[in-house]
């Protein structure tokens, strides 16, 4: 397996909007073993094929405790939603970042899985924010989307200087 590159925010590919998957072969087999043991590595729980540069739709979650129950969702849709919940999300593409973010409660969702097959399923709460946060990578939008245009540029901000420093760093241990 391969640890793939996350995209982080505001790399413009982070706005690139999938493709519906249609080959479902070794490859896709593959590529989402990569893309489960990356989100691993990356101690997140959701990640989106459109974070590694995949423009696919397809997306893996864990949201279990124990860290072995990935799920994976192969052209997922929303056939409905109910309620509303706030959340504090996070993201892999903008690390260290959190906002609350307004999401429907519980969703009843349509996908396949790697192999192809058709399923349908009910979720709420943590399950159904995840989702719907991964769904919207898949079309080219970022939970800082939700923010106000000055928040949003605050974070541009921050993640610049967290950049600046990283590089500070590794140049200093190089040396």
């Amino acid at each position: 397996m391969a640890i793939l590159e996350i995209l982080e925010f505001p790399d413009p590919r982070l706005r690139t909007i999938a493709k519906g998957v249609e080959r479902f072969d070794k490859a896709l087999e593959q590529f989402t073993k990569d893309m489960i043991e990356t989100m691993y590595q990356a101690a997140g729980i959701g990640l989106a094929a459109t974070q590694v540069n995949q423009h696919i739709s397809l997306l893996v979650l864990d949201i279990s405790e124990t860290r072995d129950q990935a799920r994976v969702y192969v052209n997922p849709e929303i056939l409905s939603t109910e309620g509303t919940q706030t959340y504090e999300e996070g993201c892999l593409s903008v690390p260290g970042i959190y906002a609350d973010v307004d999401r429907a409660n519980s969703i009843r969702i349509s996908a396949q899985d790697q192999f192809g097959e058709k399923f349908e399923e009910e979720l709420e709460g943590v399950h159904a924010v995840c989702l719907q946060h991964e769904m919207d990578h898949l079309k080219g939008k970022l939970f800082v989307d939700y923010l106000s245009p000055l928040k949003r540029q605050m974070v541009r901000r921050k993640l610049e200087k967290q950049r600046r420093l990283a590089l500070r760093e590794t140049a200093g241990a190089a040396l």
